[in-house]
């Protein structure tokens, strides 16, 4: 009888007994390692002969039970299986294929204001009119040399019609345009506006008449008038009427002698004037200015501030104010921080020029105001020193609508571009009105109010307002308007239902004083 195995053993046993697990005699253990076989040069011999384990032994003539260890390939359990590792994380966050060159310039069109004129909008016509008479004046006028002006210049009957058939002429080019006639007012004048100004000839024909489109601007006022701006959003045209231009032409020697001793007016910057008369249509006027806005910034904000209150709201809801939307002095709740050197020059400069509108009779006009929100990006782009910062940079700013936080995010959905990433050799200068640096600090609405309805009394910050980096735009806009009748029965009738403090509609000098003291409160100094 074999050993007794130990209980482990004899339990697994089917018939009680323990098997002896050993190889029989003369063997020698077996391997569990793969065993392969090998063959004689000739392919007859024979493989050696197999391992044997005896799996049960019994006496008797039945014999032991043994059983042959073959060699099998050596395979490994799927647990044991060796995958390879996942590729790292960044190469999972691989960014998408650049965009075609077509679709970012299609994404950026559509992010800027204004619509394009093509073919089939109902001012492409009028574009090309106007393209070409501005290349023909501006070319022939830049041919010339340059003459000091006499008072013939500036008579309101010094006036050039020239007319511009489709198939050319002597003086004109051929076109693919209508027949229409082309009037240039006081050509010698604005030619020295233009000069006076830093406007180039050839960079001022460029950006009208080249390639790249004009856009036209949805009309902020009640006026009616079209306005169009050029794709480096550096001049606007905008259509005016017959008594503005006459307005115009009248005060165009003050406005001239103005602009010439101040250089840093705030004033419109008039670069020409010019009439269209196409054959069975009405004459269409416009004027070429100096667009206030034109910056390396994104402008977040315009207002219109005139400094009366009786109807100076917009009829918008929060949600559907954006970037292209005009505010008006209702819609203002913020007072802006000037250092002390701007300020004083600020005041300054509007004083004279409100002294300049007053004696030439004009009312009814306001003060752009573009506001930039910096983030915390824009102060070592731009060249500001460390210690100017404000603890307002580095943490979350207060929205104008609503009082949101006003981070960096705010203005993530239009690109990068919304943000102050200009590089170091494009800084742009600052100049007054243009590029300023401010602190703007929300301001009681009511506050406002009170002031718009003659009472006087300052800005007062809100509590937990803080203030938060601004850069300002802004200039004087709508100087054509003169107190003329239609203007004196409008204030005669408003006066009868509101307050005539409240209405724009006033006598020339109440209007200045009003907008003066309007302007001290938007503005004011910081404190050192």
């Amino acid at each position: 009888m074999p050993p007794q195995a130990d209980s482990q053993q004899g339990d697994c046993c089917r018939h009680g007994q323990a098997p002896r697990w050993h190889a029989e005699a003369g063997e020698p253990l077996p391997s569990y390692l793969p065993l392969r076989k090998r063959l004689s040069v000739d392919g007859n011999a024979k493989p050696p002969a197999a391992p044997r384990l005896c799996i049960w032994e019994c006496d008797g003539e039945a014999g032991d039970i043994t059983c042959d260890i073959v060699a099998a390939p050596f395979r490994r359990s799927c647990s044991a299986r060796t995958t390879q590792p996942p590729p790292p994380f960044f190469r999972m966050m691989t960014p998408p294929p650049p965009r075609p060159q077509r679709v970012l310039e299609a994404e950026e069109e559509a992010r800027r204001p204004g619509k394009p004129i093509r073919r089939g909008h109902r001012s492409y016509g009028l574009m090309l009119n106007l393209q070409l008479g501005i290349s023909y004046s501006v070319g022939k006028s830049s041919a010339l040399p340059f003459k000091k002006l006499l008072p013939s210049d500036f008579d309101p009957r010094e006036k050039v019609w020239t007319r511009f058939p489709p198939e050319g002429s002597k003086l004109t080019p051929p076109h693919h345009s209508v027949d229409f006639r082309w009037k240039d007012y006081c050509p010698a004048v604005f030619r020295h506006l233009r000069k006076l100004f830093g406007v180039d000839p050839a960079d001022y024909m460029l950006a009208i008449c080249g390639n790249d489109t004009l856009r036209e601007l949805a009309s902020p006022g009640k006026s009616g008038s079209c306005f169009f701006v050029t794709q480096d959003d550096r001049f606007m045209i905008k259509t005016v009427r017959k008594a503005e231009v006459k307005v115009l032409i009248r005060m165009l020697g003050s406005y001239y002698e103005h602009v010439r001793q101040h250089k840093s007016t705030l004033l419109t910057r008039f670069y020409g004037t010019h009439c269209i008369k196409q054959v069975g249509c009405p004459k269409v006027r416009f004027i070429i200015m100096g667009n206030f806005c034109c910056s390396e910034y994104k402008i977040h904000r315009r207002f219109d501030l005139k400094g009366s209150s009786y109807g100076r709201t917009i009829d918008k809801t929060e949600r559907k104010i954006d970037e292209t939307t005009t505010l008006k002095d209702l819609d203002l709740d913020y007072a802006f921080r000037l250092q002390r050197f701007w300020y004083e020059e600020l005041m300054k400069q509007i004083q004279m020029d409100c002294t300049f509108l007053e004696t030439q009779g004009i009312m009814d006009y306001s003060l752009l105001l573009g506001v930039h929100f910096r983030n915390d990006l824009s102060v070592p782009k731009i060249g500001f020193s460390q210690p100017a910062l404000t603890k307002s940079t580095t943490g979350k700013r207060k929205s104008f609508e609503g009082g949101g936080n006003f981070c960096e995010l705010c203005f993530m959905e239009s690109g990068c571009k919304d943000r102050d990433l200009i590089i170091e050799t494009r800084k742009p200068s600052v100049h007054l009105g243009m590029n300023m640096p401010a602190q703007a600090e929300r301001s009681s609405r009511k506050i406002l109010d009170k002031f718009l309805l003659n009472e006087r009394h300052l800005f007062i910050t809100t509590p937990g307002g803080g203030p938060c980096d601004v850069y300002l735009f802004f200039g004087i806009i709508d100087i054509l308007q003169d107190y003329d009748i239609t203007k004196k029965l409008e204030h005669a009738y408003k006066s009868f239902q509101v307050n005539p403090g409240r209405i724009s509609a006033v006598d020339p000098k109440l209007y200045s004083r009003r907008f003066q003291d309007f302007i001290r409160r938007v503005f004011v100094k910081q404190q050192q």
